[in-house]
């Protein structure tokens, strides 16, 4: 292939990326570690020997410095993996079901949608093995109204029918619908309850995490956080969190931004001894916490919107899992 030519048409693009205007220059291989979940530096120069990365439509090597603007594409011969959607036999909890919707409660450790290193095992894979002919959503992903992180518990609706995905969909984006969340955080906040208004990016350090920009005039996305004071303990606190909007790892990074990482939140620091004192026997009571909790400890507890067809308001709620409540109940008898 010239690697002068513009992107051939039997070429599916897999990844793309936009240098934001303040961008230093990075070797791509650099560049794209940063923004591709589960990605290595050897696969990456991998793809890079064999012309699939290209930035502005040409193929670069992985030491082409990525400038502001520049937009790398990869691209590869076959469609993403995740695209290529296949049922599989699983147990799903539906905690409510009609001919237009269901509402199921998704479990820890689970996949929402097939991505990069997570290809089948996941919650759509279950979906379609169930049911057919679910309506794809704008990025082409059957049944799925909105989404919840791998390692977070709890509600979510599936469209069965395009009606209720279009109305579904404009609920979430008129911010109608209400989803409430139960976190337990580091640190003991004041307030009985707050705001978090501000806006969220990616990282620029870390593409893999969101957070506050320093300049917030007009980057990032609109995010905003309602929470209260649920209950207290010594060095934690566990807080009710309402979305007004619905960005990715929200809750994570607005309270990451307060300084109260979420507890056991490995990728937003929350899996660190944040508080508390210097004994052992302390850290050993942490330690033994994050054994049973391995994962954040947030919970997608309620969750509620006005049915498509029917019109009539449905509220769900969910009770907390089992790993959840024995962490919250370590941590009462700790501050006993």
């Amino acid at each position: 292939m010239d690697q002068s030519n513009n992107l051939e048409n039997d070429l599916f693009e897999h990844y793309q990326f936009k240098a934001d205007k303040g961008q230093e220059p990075l070797r791509v291989d650099k560049f794209l570690m940063n923004r591709i979940e589960n990605s290595t530096r050897n696969k990456i120069q991998t793809a890079a020997k064999n012309g699939a990365i290209y930035s502005n439509d040409k193929i670069v090597k992985s030491n082409y410095k990525v400038k502001p603007g520049d937009v790398v594409r990869v691209m590869f011969s076959h469609p993403p993996y995740e695209n290529l959607l296949v049922g599989e036999e699983m147990n799903l909890d539906i905690i409510y079901e009609d001919k237009n919707l269901l509402v199921v409660n998704k479990p820890a450790g689970l996949v929402v949608h097939p991505g990069h290193g997570n290809y089948n095992g996941t919650l759509l894979n279950g979906l379609i093995n169930h049911f057919e002919n679910l309506p794809q959503n704008k990025d082409g992903r059957p049944g799925l109204v909105h989404r919840i992180d791998k390692d977070t518990s709890g509600l979510l609706v599936i469209a069965k029918d395009e009606v209720s995905m279009t109305d579904l969909a404009k609920q979430f984006y008129l911010k109608t619908s209400k989803r409430k969340y139960l976190a337990l955080v580091w640190g003991i906040i004041p307030d009985e309850k707050g705001t978090i208004n501000r806006r969220l990016a990616r990282d620029p350090k870390n593409r893999l995490i969101m957070s506050v920009p320093v300049d917030e005039d007009g980057y990032g996305k609109e995010a905003i956080t309602h929470y209260k004071v649920i209950e207290r303990f010594n060095y934690l606190t566990l807080v009710e969190c309402q979305l007004e909007t619905g960005r990715t790892h929200q809750i994570r990074a607005h309270m990451k931004h307060i300084g109260h990482p979420i507890f056991s939140d490995a990728r937003y620091g929350g899996d660190k001894i944040l508080k508390g004192t210097i004994f052992n026997k302390y850290k050993q009571f942490v330690l033994n916490c994050f054994k049973l909790m391995s994962r954040q400890a947030l919970h997608a507890k309620s969750l509620g919107f006005t049915h498509p067809v029917s019109k009539k308001e449905l509220n769900f709620e969910c009770e907390l899992p089992v790993d959840f409540k024995n962490c919250l109940e370590k941590w009462r008898n700790y501050s006993k």
